[in-house]
């Protein structure tokens, strides 16, 4: 089994901690929605390639993670083309696409426990307010983390079995019985979840 997204490595954006690099995402992101410039906008996504280009992950890989996401940006960056003008759909394209690979770089150089410590730190006074329950959060956003590659592996599985088999290849054909794996899968975390007395609820 896959054991998440983070990659090692002993780079810049390595050795700095989880609630930095949050934080400088969390502004880059401020500035990014502040700025309409396509071309200010464009430097922003070159600059962010770059930094998910420096964390040592192989191209094909560095893609791979990031192109169902990206395709959707291309669709909502048409959109705007037809619906407004080609300098908003540029703008959008670039700064969405900024976004992604930005989050795509602290998701490779940050373990899930860091992540978790991090949200657990967040919600912590709000927790207080009886608002959420810091914990639960904090396992929920780590179990979209350490399933999301096992998700995508498992569709690869299926869409081989499907070609080896000579059936065509289907979204629907490979998304229902990728839905009743994940489905069964998350029955069995959650079983295993409550047997271990982690919720309290």
């Amino acid at each position: 089994m896959l054991t998440g997204l983070d990659i090692q490595g002993d780079t810049p954006l390595h050795r700095l901690s989880g609630r930095a690099k949050l934080i400088l995402l969390f502004v880059a992101a401020i500035a990014l929605f502040l700025q309409d410039s396509p071309w200010l906008l464009a430097g922003g996504a070159i600059v962010a390639a770059g930094l998910y280009g420096s964390t040592g992950i192989h191209p094909r890989e560095a893609f791979r993670r990031v192109r169902f996401v990206l395709f959707t940006v291309l669709l909502v960056a048409l959109a705007n083309y037809l619906f407004h003008s080609l300098a908003d759909a540029l703008s959008v394209l670039f700064r969405l696409t900024a976004l992604v690979l930005l989050a795509a770089a602290v998701t490779a150089t940050t373990t899930i426990s860091a992540f978790m410590d991090e949200i657990t730190r967040l919600l912590r006074p709000l927790e207080r307010f009886g608002f959420v329950r810091a914990a639960d959060v904090s396992l929920a956003v780590g179990l979209v983390l350490r399933f999301t590659p096992e998700i995508l592996a498992r569709y690869g599985d299926i869409r081989d079995a499907h070609r080896a088999r000579g059936l065509r290849v289907r979204p629907l054909g490979i998304l229902l019985p990728l839905i009743i794996l994940t489905l069964k899968d998350a029955d069995t975390v959650a079983m295993a979840i409550d047997a271990r007395g982690f919720r309290r609820q």
